[in-house]
């Protein structure tokens, strides 16, 4: 890589890593390109070298959190995930959140970018499918396969990734990173364990299975 590109990668980097810092404290609405590039110790003028906005930005730094979730599968030699396997579902799950846990701040400005275009724009439904389009892939391997879905699998799949995401915005801004335990009371796993049996088996729970307790691992 030559001079002039390391030193743009830097300063693309520094801005990320600034505007994620910035989002963190002030958030998405509140946060200006000046904000940004000061905290990122740039001159104003550099931010438009490297994005358009700052939803062009936001759409950059969710391109690395797609990246990220990508690379956790980086040599997997199942071309599609059965997700009626426990593991395998819980693989997805445990991915999806660890990605989100990293991003925190970046979780918070996509709902603030989403919400802010108002009910009518279609945003948050167009960014929930956009960004479950891996589990919509899997979902439709399956029913090509005859396994019986519970619906179309574009909105199992942005039901899915709702209720992660939803739990997600709610649990991590109170989770400590290193313990893994929540100003809720729940851990990491009870909530993978309780969402992955839930979407296996529904309130009903697998036939013949006694109540599951709390960080009970899924059958």
């Amino acid at each position: 890589m030559g001079e002039r590109k390391e030193k743009a990668a830097q300063t693309e980097a520094a801005l990320k890593d600034a505007a994620r810092r910035q989002f963190a404290e002030r958030g998405y609405l509140n946060t200006k390109i000046t904000d940004i590039t000061a905290a990122a110790g740039r001159a104003a003028g550099t931010f438009y070298q490297h994005f358009a906005s700052k939803e062009d930005l936001l759409q950059a730094l969710l391109a690395d959190m797609h990246g990220q979730a990508g690379s956790a599968f980086d040599g997997d030699d199942r071309p599609v995930h059965d997700l009626t396997d426990p593991t395998q579902l819980r693989e997805h799950l445990a991915v999806a959140w660890g990605v989100m846990r990293d991003n925190r701040p970046v979780m918070i400005a996509l709902f603030e970018s989403a919400l802010a275009d108002g009910p009518g724009s279609g945003a948050l439904w167009n960014r929930l499918t956009a960004d479950t389009s891996m589990l919509r892939a899997h979902l439709e391997y399956l029913r090509e396969r005859g396994q019986a879905l519970p619906g179309e699998p574009a909105l199992i799949a942005a039901a899915m990734g709702a209720m992660l995401s939803m739990l997600a915005y709610a649990l991590l801004p109170v989770t400590s990173v290193s313990t893994g335990d929540s100003g809720s009371g729940y851990t990491d796993m009870q909530i993978l364990d309780t969402v992955s049996s839930l979407l296996l088996h529904g309130l009903a729970g697998p036939a013949g299975s006694e109540p599951c307790g709390a960080g009970q691992s899924v059958p």
